[in-house]
This record gives C-alpha cells, structure tokens and sequence, in this order.
C-alpha cells in the first residue's frame, strides 16, 4: 500500500482516539494519606472518591491536569454524607477539576480561603466546585478575614452550592483579578443559594466582591445568574462589581439588607433580576450605580423602603478626577424597562452628594460629579398608596433623560418635571411578591433609545420582538417564576430550611442547685421558669444557644444573686447564644457583671434581651469585648441602679467603621447612680457605605448618673448613624452634655426633660479618622 494511501487512515485513527473518553478509574479513599497519594497519581478522567465520615484538619491539594472531555472528578461517597471539618480547605492547581457533594461545617480554615482556585501562586483553568455546602464555617476571631471562595485564573465555576453563615470579616465569594493570566475570566456562578448572611457591624461583609479598586478597569466577565441571596445581610453592599463588563442575570435578592453595586468599573448587565423587601426593614436595596456604561433592564422591585444608598434604585453622584478608590461619576447609563411596585421613593439620584460636609473633608472627597448622558425609559412605578416623592434628587439632574415612564401615582412630585406620565392602572398578583399590569398600561408608547434593540426578551423570558411594552413584563400569558422555590437552587442533597423544634418549658427552684445544669440541660429556644427565691450563683452562666429565663410567678420576688470572681460576669454570653430575661432582680457584688460577650473567639453574633428586670450592684451592666458583635441589645422596663458602669459597647476603636451592636433599645428604664458609661456605644471611621449602628433611648428616666464619666458626656454615640433619644427624663446628673449627635446623619431628639445636667448638643459635621 502506498505510503500517501496510509495517511488518511492514520489520521482517522488518531482522530478517533482523540475523540474517545478514556475508561474513568474510580479510586476510593478513606483518610488524609491515601488521598494525597491518589491525587499525586492521578490522571485524566480519574475519580477519586471520599469515604462517607468526618475528614477533619485536612488540606486539599488538586494538582495534576484533567481535560474538557475527561475531567478529573473529587466527589463525596454519598452526597452530603463527607464532612470536611477542623481546620480545612480545598485548593485547585490544575485545569478541568470537578469537586462535588462535599459538606464543610464546624470548623474554619488555616489560610485565608476554604475554596481556592488557586495552588502555591498556580491558578486553576476550567474547574468546578458545586453541589457543595460551607456553612457556618467561621473564624473563631471575626476580626479575622477571609474568603470562602476564591477565584482566580479563568472559566471556573461555583454552581449549585448552599453557602450559609459567613459573620467574620471579609466578603464571602471573592473574585480576583491580579494578573493577566485572571483577566477576562469569565468565572459563573451560578444557580447557588447565598445566605443567611448576619449583620456585620462595619464594612468587609459582602456576598460577593469582583476585584477590588486597583483592578477597577480591567475587564472581567464573570456571570453571576439564577442564584437566591437569602437574607445577606453582612453590610450595604450585596455584590460589590468592581471590574468591567460583568453581568448579573436572573437573581433573587430576597430581603437583603443591601445592595447589586456597580461600586468601580464599567459596562456590567443587570438583566431580569428580583429585588423582595419586607415592611419591617427600611435597610433592604435595590441597585446602586457608579461609573460608566452600564444596562439596568428587565429588573423588578417589591416593597423596597430603603433610602440613599440602599434605595430601590440609587444613582450617585461622583467625585471630579475621582482616584481608582473612590467614585467615578456615573456616564452612558441605561435604565430601562424595570417595574418598582409599592417601593418608598423608588428613584434616588445623586446619591452622596457631601458639598455640606465640606469642612470636615478633603477636597478629593466631596461628590459633586452629577450623573450625565443616562436614559431611564420605559419603566412603570406602581404604588397602592399615594407617594408624594417618587424621585428624590440630592442635586440637579439635568443630566438625565427621562422617557416613556409610567406612574399610577397622581400626587407624584416629578410629574411636571417630564418625569412620568401618568396612567390610571391596577395589578394583577400572579405569584407571592409578584405583579403585573392587568392589561396594556395606556398604550404609552415605549421609547426606542439607542441600541435598545439589544433588549430582546422580559424578565420572564418572552420575546420583546412581537409583543413589548413598558416595565419588565411584556403583554403575554404569564406564568408563576417560582423565584423563592428552594429547590431551584443550591445543593440538591441539602434542605436550607430545617424545622424548628417546639419550646418545652422547664422548671426549676432555688432549692434544685444547679441553674447551669437546667441551661444545658435545655434545647435551644427552651423556656425555663424560675421558682420564687434567691438563687446564688459563683460562676458565670455560659449561653450559647437561644434560652429565656423569667420569674414563674409575679408575685413574689426571684432574685439571683451573683457571688462570682471580680471581672467575670453572671451571663457570659457565647457564639449563637441569644438570652432573654424576664422578671427578675439580678444582684451582683459591686466587682463582677451582669452580661459580658466572651473575651476572645466570639465567632458568632449573640443577643441578650432584659424586660422587667431590676439589675443592681454591678461593676459592669453590660461589657462588650473587641470583635464580639450583637444583633440586638433590648432592655425594657428595667431598673438599673448603683452600678459603676451601664452598657458599654465601645471596644471597635481601630476606626475602621466596625462597632458592637447593630440595634440597641433602651425603653420605659430607670437608671439611677450609674457612674460611668451609662450608654457607651462608639463606630469610629469615616465610612459611607457603613449605615449602621442604630440607638433607640425613649421613656426613661436617668438620675444622678455620670457622676464619674470622664468627658462629661452621659449618652456616648459618637460616629453612630441612626440615634433617636426621645421623651426621657435627665434629673441631676452631673455632666457637660446628655449628648452630642450628629447632625449631618440621622441623630434626633424631642421631647427630653432636661433638669440640672447639661444639655443636648448636635454638632453638623462630625470629624471622623477617613478609612482609606
């Protein structure tokens, strides 16, 4: 046979065998030295499975290169029968990886990632992590920052993952862009289930940040689509974008007390996403917008009361010849075909404009870019109820368009302004959150801007070709989307909700002894009731999980008393552990405290309501240690009396923006001859994007107090955003001031009677260490 006869056929061959998977060898494993082992030997088309158990302190490390037809697979015995706990954490090294159906929780990492696509500087190419968990995997220190996932290199995935619980510092997916070999990417994450994230208390407590300022214009690519952030509540930002030409498609943001920011970068789609409110918050966002180029179409808001910087929609202003870190002005913007229903001033634009602050601030830091060349049209603002400022303005925007907007409201502000047009409409609920015009919203004629032939579909998917209108759903059968249906996303072995055991009650009396043995005894949520007496106590109660203590009968007296060491307090409060008092006096030796966070490794957030409780004789009421963070502080109808020291929750003095409490109450109480710190609640930082720190002081009385507070200030707020002290009584207290608020945030008082103790001071622009 000829020679040029072969080679047609050799080719054939090799085609053929380049075109074959290879036969998959299947490796068990069953600790730490035979997976090393068997990913030291592995191959091509190789898995390597984990024997069901608990793999705890282990370190994985994928090197070697699958390939697209025959990637190498790391998955679980039984999905969500591995559990990776200790000081654990999984890093790729090689190209076409696949982890599946791993379990990480009770433990943290050892580096400053549990999932890195990335090996000893090598990044990862083509790999996946998914059908996982990482849940509560927390630092023990929250100061102490990491990252759950990091991406790094291109074309690598997070899919179908349950990611729960982030509380230390730090976002919790991370996208990095250092590098060329992690430019243009073009990462997916994808059909994942974020969430609960807990407040932060201070910035570093995103979901999910891509890049970071000094990468801000470098392109990115990453899709971010069909995935639920469930109550991702860490700090203002949800998705901090910080690089070009990302897309967020088809998300559910549901109840999230924050934001989608476009914070650095340029020319990102935010297409059909969900954006769910609640009436009881006004913290939950929508979109924020900075920067260049960006396309915010097809997006639906529900019942979003947020303002500023966490409005339904917010538009910011910017800072002339910004520097990368901080705000670029908004250019070429597109806002178009959105629907915002029974949203508090749906539309906020030039947000953070700070020519007030002026004084206080440096130049380089006053945001007085307005927004210019940005179109919104075709957007439909629909309201049950009349709301007379649809659009809040902070400066003039004659740089923005508006066309063909719809509002039902006839007592809107801006209708004069060509605004909106406005149209007698109704609703129709087609799923829970979920409306739509009833019919064609007044034939208003939707206005074709240029490119807006590239908005080709609605939120739910149909074509804009035929049938288009304004708002984000076209004139067509609609169908329930099933936004909030939990098997949508996440793991498909995991069920993100369990359900919550009843409260039992339990019972115990002074004579029984050991009230610590009754707290661990009890499950959490347990309710235990304590005979009338004196219960004498010599160490502190350890509370880690969610218990109410209250007196079993109103008419007689259940006192504790508490006999412990100096510095040591009766309610020692723990990661998790969530106390409620009820009804009865706590009595300590003038050395020791009422409640106190633990002095390190506090994890997780706590809580400690006190109602109808007389507290005396403490050294401390209440001592919050550094990185101890609480979600909520409640003391009600209480009697605070001859203690040292009231409620001090000033340990975050890095000025950093962080603090020790996102909401503390004081109602209807009496403090009399609290010596120092009476309320000492203290963020230091000049941070915009840190809105927190919420006091509440109403119908209570202070007497005789402060007489040993050192700057002469009864109620220490300083740097706190949200202070409201009203319809109190200061009688005798011997101090310069009862406060000093802020002005330029939202510090308020009325209603105070003010006898013999100074005064109630508000100073404007408060001098604050800037962050950065």
């Amino acid at each position: 046979m000829h020679t040029t006869k072969l080679i047609p056929i050799l080719l054939g061959f090799i085609l053929f065998a380049c075109t074959t998977q290879v036969e998959v060898n299947t490796v068990r494993v069953q600790d730490k030295n035979e997976l090393k082992q068997a990913i030291e030997e592995v191959q091509a088309g190789d898995e390597i499975v984990l024997a069901n158990g608990i793999w705890e302190d282990v370190t994985i490390e994928l090197a070697g290169n699958g390939t697209k037809e025959n990637p190498i697979v790391l998955r679980a015995e039984t999905p969500g029968e591995v559990y990776i706990e200790g000081q654990s954490s999984l890093k790729y090294g090689g190209d076409f990886w696949v982890v599946r159906d791993l379990y990480f929780r009770n433990g943290f990492t050892p580096n400053n990632s549990v999932v890195e696509f990335r090996l000893n500087n090598k990044v990862a190419n083509n790999c996946v992590f998914t059908n996982c968990v990482i849940d509560n995997f927390n630092q023990p220190q929250r100061d102490r920052p990491d990252h759950w996932v990091e991406f790094w290199g291109r074309q690598n995935e997070l899919s179908n993952c349950n990611i729960i619980g982030k509380s230390n510092s730090g976002p919790t997916v991370r996208v990095f862009l250092k590098g060329n070999e992690s430019i243009r990417n073009h990462h997916r994450i994808i059909n994942n289930h974020f969430g609960p994230r807990p407040r932060k208390g201070g910035p570093h407590g995103e979901t999910l940040q891509i890049g970071d300022s000094g990468t801000s214009m470098s392109p990115s690519n990453t899709l971010v689509a069909d995935n639920l952030f469930d109550r991702c509540n860490g700090e203002v930002e949800v998705i901090s974008s910080k690089t070009n030409y990302n897309e967020f498609r088809n998300n559910v943001f549901y109840k999230c007390e924050g934001s989608l920011v476009m914070r650095h970068g340029n020319y990102c789609w935010i297409d059909g996403n969900y954006f769910i409110g609640d009436d009881n918050s006004e913290n939950i966002g929508g979109i924020r917008i900075v920067n260049t180029g960006h396309w915010v179409v097809n997006n639906y808001f529900y019942n979003l009361k947020g303002n500023n910087f966490r409005a339904p929609l917010a538009v910011m202003n910017g800072i002339p010849k910004s520097p990368l870190n901080r705000y670029n002005q908004v250019t070429d913007v597109v806002v178009a075909y959105n629907t915002w229903i029974d949203c508090k001033s749906p539309w906020h634009f030039g947000v953070g404009a700070n020519l007030s602050q002026a004084e206080v601030l440096p130049p380089s830091e006053i945001r007085s870019a307005r927004p210019v060349r940005t179109v919104v049209a075709n957007n439909i603002v629909y309201t049950s109820e009349n709301v007379s400022v649809p659009v809040i303005a902070y400066d003039k925007i004659d740089g923005v368009t508006f066309k063909s907007n719809v509002i039902n409201n006839k007592e809107m502000a801006y209708a004069k302004k060509n605004t909106f047009d406005y149209c007698d409409f109704t609703m129709n609920k087609i799923a829970d959150y979920i409306y739509a015009p009833s019919s064609q919203v007044c034939d208003v004629e939707t206005y074709n801007g240029f490119d807006f032939e590239t908005i080709t579909t609605d939120i739910l998917g149909n074509s804009r070709t035929e049938s288009n209108r304004v708002g984000a759903m076209c004139d067509v059968p609609l169908v329930n989307p099933e936004i909030l249906e939990k098997t949508k996303y996440g793991a498909n072995w995991f069920a993100s909700e369990k359900p919550k055991a009843e409260s039992k009650i339990l019972k115990v009396s002074a004579e029984d002894g050991n009230l610590q043995a009754k707290i661990r005894e009890a499950s959490s949520g347990d309710i235990i009731k304590l005979a009338a007496g004196e219960y004498s106590i010599d160490a502190p109660l350890d509370i880690d999980k969610e218990i109410t203590l209250k007196s079993a009968t109103d008419d007689a007296e259940t006192k504790i008393v508490y006999k412990g060491e100096k510095n040591t307090p009766l309610f020692q409060m723990n990661p998790n552990g969530k106390l409620k008092v009820q009804n009865i006096l706590l009595e300590g030796n003038g050395d020791n405290f009422a409640f106190a966070s633990l002095q390190k490794n506090m994890s997780a957030l706590y809580d400690v309501e006190a109602k109808d409780c007389r507290i005396e004789k403490f050294n401390y009421v209440l001592k919050a240690y550094k990185e101890s963070f609480s979600d909520s502080i409640t003391f009600v109808e209480c009697e605070i009396s001859n203690c040292d020291n009231g409620i001090e929750l000033s340990e975050e003095t890095d000025d950093n923006g962080d603090y020790n409490v996102e909401f503390l109450t004081i109602d209807n109480c009496r403090f009399n001859k609290v010596k120092s710190n009476v309320i000492d609640y203290y963020r230091g930082g000049y941070d915009e994007s840190t809105i927190g720190g919420n006091l509440l002081v109403t119908n209570s009385t202070f007497t005789n107090c402060g007489g040993r507070e050192e700057n002469g200030i009864l109620l220490n707020t300083r740097g706190i955003v949200n202070v409201n002290i009203a319809d109190n009584s200061f009688k005798n207290n011997p101090v310069k001031l009862v406060a000093l608020l802020w002005g330029a945030k939202n510090n308020s008082h009325s209603n105070n009677e003010i006898r013999n103790s100074g005064k109630i001071v508000v100073e404007e622009n408060l001098k604050l260490k800037l962050m950065y």
